[in-house]
Order: C-alpha cells, then sequence, then structure tokens
C-alpha cells in the first residue's frame, strides 16, 4: 500500500491566467498589466469598458511597454506581486515606446 502511495501523483488545480498589455517596465522583474474586460451594468444593462492593473513578475525582463502578454497567477512574491508572466503574445511596434 505504501508504494502505490508513493508512485501516484496529485493533479494540481488549474491555473487562472489572463491577457492584458504591458503598461509600465520601469522596475526591475516586474511589470505592470493592464487587463481590459467588458461587463454588463445590473440595472440598466449596458456594456461597460472596465480595466485592472496587475503587478507580474518578468524573470529574464523581456516584456516592453505596449506588449500584449499573458500572465499566469502564482504565489505571493511580494505585497502587490501574485502574477507572473507567461509569454509575450506580440511585442509592440518599434516606435511605440
Amino acid at each position: 500500500m505504501a508504494a502505490e502511495t508513493t508512485t501516484m501523483t496529485k493533479q494540481r488545480a488549474r491555473r487562472a491566467t489572463r491577457v492584458g498589455v504591458v503598461h509600465s517596465d520601469k522596475r526591475n522583474q516586474t511589470i505592470g498589466v493592464t487587463i481590459e474586460y467588458r461587463v454588463k451594468h445590473p440595472k440598466y444593462g449596458k456594456i461597460m469598458l472596465r480595466r485592472s492593473k496587475l503587478h507580474a513578475h518578468d524573470e529574464k525582463n523581456e516584456a516592453r511597454i505596449g506588449d500584449e502578454v499573458e500572465v499566469v497567477s502564482c504565489r505571493p512574491l511580494s505585497k502587490t506581486k501574485c502574477w507572473r508572466l507567461l509569454r509575450v503574445i506580440r511585442k509592440a511596434p518599434e516606435g511605440l515606446a
């Protein structure tokens, strides 16, 4: 019985991912990402555009301002940083930054 429990591995739950645009890359290994989403007003029904700002860990400092990136949730790395960069989806044009 003991041998069976050591060979079985626990499945990790799916981690939340978000796609957004980098709005800040001034800090070392940290980027600011803006996530835009649409939400329906509860009373009037109008579709509104909302934004959230996240701080994400960028280990290799590869993301630049204007890049579209995918971030994934992780354990808290600092007071405000609990996301990390998964991949850069699309690079920004050269003249933007």
